[in-house]
């Protein structure tokens, strides 16, 4: 009897948690908060969906959210009609999720060979591959569903979208840039933004409803995506390698800080770029200068490479993009006062 018990003791031990080592505590205790609502037999299972999602770790839907909200309010020159708001802002959450749902899928060979990782729900076998495939169906129609809410030029352009996100996962099989496919992955709801505000009036041309505007934030969107994914990478690399991944930390390898740099340097210029194309006022350019500061704090954080700086210095990125969104909202409604 003592011996099963131990047995029993030790596997529990040895099980994975429930929620991966990089989820946030805050996001953990509301989402087990919210979870005590339900009937006791469906906790398990629906807590595995929702990690699946990455529900417990919403920064990386905020990553997608703020440069969507950038072009949101760009194209509208103010605040967005509020219908659109309410679409790209339901849009965000749900292809973020379907993204990480064919994320987990793709790496379910790599992730139980990372630390970090080998808690996640498919990684423990508390998934199955097939499930989390329906899923990520499911999320994908729905996500659909909102866009066909819009116009045929967002519709078009969702279909793109899609490709992105769900070759991204597979990118790092195959080149050390999935950190840029993530960064246009990411960044393809800006062209689907302007296109939305832009893109339905009759006898409205694609280069109307996406001026050099839409595809400068395009840009400028994929150079950030890479460095605060590349930032994100560096925490797993040595684990990376040995399993045989590929990302942009590894490529970059001991020059990683410098090329960052340089990808900083570049995302700061687009932003000034942006500020100048668009006519914004001032005031815009005091998120510049923040986003500036957290880049500057970005590098120092990195200095040693350590993983949990490195991990704090991707979560900065947070307080980045939601300067320079503020000061985007702050310069236009100055110019309209």
């Amino acid at each position: 009897m003592k011996t099963a018990t131990r047995d029993k003791a030790h596997r529990a031990a040895a099980a994975p948690p429930a929620h991966p080592a990089d989820a946030s505590a805050r996001s953990r205790g509301v989402l087990e908060a919210l979870l005590r609502l339900l009937p006791k037999h469906w906790r398990p299972a629906t807590r595995d969906y929702l990690v699946l999602m990455r529900m417990d770790r919403p920064i990386g839907a905020l990553l997608l959210l703020w440069p969507t909200w950038w072009a949101l309010w760009l194209a509208a020159d103010d605040f967005p009609p509020p219908h659109l708001l309410v679409i790209f802002t339901l849009g965000v959450f749900l292809m973020r999720a379907a993204g990480c749902v064919i994320n987990d899928y793709a790496d379910r060979w790599l992730d139980p060979q990372v630390e970090r990782t080998r808690g996640r729900p498919i990684a423990a076998g508390r998934i199955t591959p097939r499930a989390a495939l329906v899923l990520f169906g499911v999320l994908m129609v729905l996500a659909f569903g909102l866009v066909l809410l819009t116009n045929a030029m967002t519709v078009k352009l969702s279909l793109a979208g899609a490709a992105l996100a769900t070759l991204y996962p597979f990118a790092k099989r195959y080149t050390h840039l999935p950190q840029v496919v993530l960064g246009a992955a990411f960044g393809w709801s800006i062209p689907m933004a302007f296109a939305a505000v832009n893109g339905g009036a009759p006898m409205t041309t694609w280069f109307q409803a996406l001026p050099p505007l839409c595809w400068l934030l395009f840009l400028a969107n994929v150079v950030w995506a890479t460095v605060y994914d590349t930032e994100y990478a560096m925490v797993d690399r040595d684990e990376d390698i040995a399993a045989g991944s590929k990302s942009t930390a590894i490529l970059f390898g001991d020059d990683d800080r410098i090329i960052i740099g340089v990808l900083m340097g570049t995302f700061v210029l687009a932003l000034l770029m942006v500020g100048t194309r668009a006519g914004l006022h001032w005031t815009y350019y005091l998120g510049v200068g923040a986003a500036t500061g957290c880049c500057i704090w970005q590098q120092y954080l990195i200095r040693e490479r350590e993983r949990a700086a490195c991990f704090a210095a991707f979560r900065n990125n947070l307080w980045l993009g939601m300067a320079v969104w503020a000061s985007i909202c702050l310069a236009l409604a100055l110019q309209h006062s």
